[in-house]
């Protein structure tokens, strides 16, 4: 499997996950219910990252922190990827649909600066 494909969008991302769980026959253990405790799992170790780190040092995290943010994003990337395809779904697609939603939930003009639910103004 190249290191470097040709088209980075999401269907190749997709592609080469399939192919690199079939090639090992561990496509059989990656049942939607496996796939999102994995993605939250891979979530709470970039949590982790940030534990004890006040907000304000938050945004300056050492090199060798970034690296490993870095690597837990694409393991949160690899298993919502890979959760979205046993369904069918496009993430990027979602992601846009669900910004859409949010445009509407959460009006500019009302919620400006401020952190409320939009049940909550």
């Amino acid at each position: 499997m190249s290191l470097d494909p040709p088209a980075k969008g999401i269907a190749s991302l997709q592609q080469a996950l399939a192919d690199f769980a079939q090639r090992r026959d561990w496509h059989r253990f990656h049942s939607p219910k496996n796939l999102a405790m994995a993605l939250s799992v891979e979530a709470a170790e970039i949590m982790e990252l940030f534990q004890w780190v006040d907000t304000a040092g938050s945004g300056a995290i050492p090199l060798d922190k970034q690296q490993a943010l870095a690597e837990e994003i694409g393991d949160v990337m690899i298993y919502l990827t890979m959760l979205a395809s046993k369904f069918n779904i496009d993430p990027v697609d979602a992601a846009w649909a669900k910004m859409a939603l949010n445009e509407k939930k959460y009006p500019a003009n009302q919620v400006y600066g401020k952190s409320l639910k939009y049940n909550e103004y």
